[in-house]
């Protein structure tokens, strides 16, 4: 049966504030104004790539969720299903970035408490939304956040599974919601629900208490929960302004692992949102048609690195770019300098 969603996301969407230029919080005199969060960075990262999406969340009614939803819509992402605070004390969550450069590292300051997201509820939304997408995706971050968020998410979960679609999680733990035990006893609940896992080898280690190589701690996931793959991105940072970036995909089923050469020493512009743009290609790779584990390494890889060469959390590469640096990735011997 056609679905009429590819993948749906529930999450929070924030305003991003930036210092202009090379400037720091404590010194600059203008912010750029950008768009972020990993669920919403997820859908229209898939968007771009030609997957049907949208975004369910919660928007303040006013000019600054109008704002935010004309920047989602411009990625060809489904904007029917947000819904809106109309109480006086709508708002959306803000943080503040700070670009890092040697030896200081990037800074970010979260403003995000009370806002119109934190009020999300299960009822916000209609039932026929649970039969409508061939996978659900959402993070620890909407889990972290608590109260009316995490109860929201972990019953769309249960709904969405029970409904047939694939559940997409990744962890994205953030210390400054959740410890770690916290994360772990949450994570863990709903872990026999999801279908593709993303969790990074520190947090692995970290917050699951994973020991041993990558690849046993890939496999041991597997064994404790009925995943059908676990993914890990493997990024290398030279220098806030340098990174390598690749990932391993294992296969549950067939005890497979796949991955590829890294992206070398990519010309950082801005890292965030490249984990969430991993997902969107590694998804993409695995829901369009002829989709496989190999295809979810190589557009996973791809967006992620184009995403890192770009200002602001969105990514802003559709499928024709994307291909083409997979082909260029693969071509060692032409590496053209230009374009045209």
């Amino acid at each position: 049966m056609e679905k009429r969603y590819d993948i749906l996301a529930l999450g929070e969407v924030m305003l991003r504030l930036s210092p202009s230029g090379e400037n720091r919080l404590v010194t600059g005199k203008s912010l750029d104004v950008h768009l972020g969060g990993a669920e919403m960075n997820v859908v229209t990262g898939a968007s771009l790539l030609g997957m049907k999406t949208a975004l369910l969340s919660k928007f303040p009614g006013n000019e600054i969720g109008s704002y935010a939803k004309r920047i989602i819509a411009s990625t060809g992402t489904d904007t029917s299903q947000l819904v809106y605070d109309r109480e006086s004390d709508a708002r959306m969550g803000l943080y503040y970035f700070e670009n890092g450069a040697l030896p200081r590292k990037p800074t970010v300051v979260y403003d995000r408490k009370y806002s119109s997201f934190t009020k999300i509820q299960v009822e916000d939304f209609p039932e026929d939304i649970y039969t409508a997408t061939k996978c659900f995706h959402t993070t620890g971050i909407t889990l972290a956040l608590g109260g009316s968020c995490r109860e929201t998410a972990v019953k769309m979960i249960k709904k969405f599974k029970t409904a047939g679609a694939k559940i997409s999680f990744d962890v994205n733990f953030r210390g400054n919601l959740w410890s770690g035990k916290e994360a772990r006893e949450c994570i863990e609940e709903i872990l026999p629900m999801v279908d593709y896992f993303f969790c990074s080898e520190d947090t692995a280690r970290l917050t699951f208490l994973k020991e041993g190589s990558l690849e046993e701690i890939m496999r041991s996931f597997g064994q404790e929960y009925p995943l059908t793959m676990v993914c890990s991105t493997q990024r290398v940072v030279h220098s806030p302004k340098c990174h390598s970036f690749g990932s391993k995909i294992y296969d549950v089923k067939k005890d497979r692992f796949y991955e590829e050469l890294p992206y070398e020493k990519i010309n950082v512009v801005d890292r965030i949102g490249s984990g969430d743009c991993y997902i969107a290609g590694a998804l993409y790779g695995m829901l369009s048609e002829e989709g496989s584990i190999m295809k979810a390494v190589e557009y996973g890889n791809a967006t992620a690195a184009l995403k890192t060469t770009v200002a602001g959390d969105m990514g802003v590469s559709d499928k024709n770019e994307v291909e083409l640096i997979i082909k260029q990735h693969k071509d060692t011997k032409h590496n053209f300098e230009m374009n045209r």
